[in-house]
């Protein structure tokens, strides 16, 4: 997949990406960093994986480090964060890539402390360490981006509905961040192919990504999907602070 962002765009920048160590946070940290960027590869657990795109990364020349932090966990969040500056410099991107909720044994509420208490900590925390003009991303689906008015696969149901918790108040603090001069932006893509959690939907109800891809025409794969993420760190932001990735026509929007 080509790199859609110009060499150099993002020279002198830093960019963090929650869950970066592999699938489409690995891709997006891949693309910021080509195109000049100092990356943050983020990991919950899997240090060796993070440090190998970090050994990539500066073999071709650019600036990375990769930093271990349970989302979940305020302090982790904090940690990861002046660790970040001290190494890096003030954060001007920050991409919330990070979610789940299929896991088995994290938990009944895990879905929802994952893809919304985390959501909102990591912004809340990462605020004061955010660079003048910065933006955040919030990585979605719609099958959650849309669950209001369009039903998913019951298996996906309580992760879509929990990100979707996620987004709501991450917009609830637009005032705050547009008083902070921080640009926020959605992206939106339908199921992805080859990311984890088409695996375990597949795994769970058999046959399910094909039908989706039937419906859908064309699933997005890992690379592609992150490109259009990596391009949402500098396109000009949508009115409704909202970019589609993919067919949107089954889904029905809110009136």
């Amino acid at each position: 997949m080509t790199n859609p962002l110009t060499p150099g765009s993002l020279s002198g920048r830093v960019a963090l990406v929650t869950g970066s160590s592999r699938g489409i946070g690995a891709d997006t940290v891949r693309y910021l960093a080509e195109a000049g960027a100092a990356v943050v590869v983020n990991y919950r657990s899997k240090a060796p994986r993070a440090e190998k795109i970090v050994a990539e990364i500066v073999a071709r020349g650019g600036r990375a480090i990769a930093v271990g932090a349970d989302l979940t966990d305020p302090a982790s969040v904090e940690a990861m964060f002046e660790r970040t500056v001290a190494e890096l410099g003030p954060i001007d991107l920050l991409v919330l890539n990070a979610s789940g909720g299929m896991e088995a044994g994290m938990g009944d509420d895990y879905a929802m402390r994952l893809n919304r208490d985390a959501q909102v900590n990591v912004v809340e925390r990462g605020l004061p360490h955010l660079g003048d003009g910065a933006r955040i991303v919030f990585v979605t689906s719609h099958q959650a981006h849309f669950i209001r008015t369009t039903p998913t696969m019951p298996e996906y149901e309580p992760v879509a509905r929990s990100k979707r918790a996620g987004e709501d108040a991450l917009r609830e603090k637009l005032p705050e961040l547009e008083a902070a001069g921080v640009e926020f932006v959605v992206v939106s893509g339908d199921m992805i192919e080859g990311t984890i959690t088409a695996t375990l939907l597949e795994r769970a109800n058999p046959g399910a990504i094909e039908a989706r891809k039937q419906d859908a025409g064309r699933l997005f794969n890992v690379a592609e999907f992150a490109a259009e993420v990596a391009s949402a760190a500098v396109d000009p932001i949508p009115a409704d602070h909202t970019r589609y990735v993919g067919d949107t026509s089954g889904f029905a929007r809110e009136s």
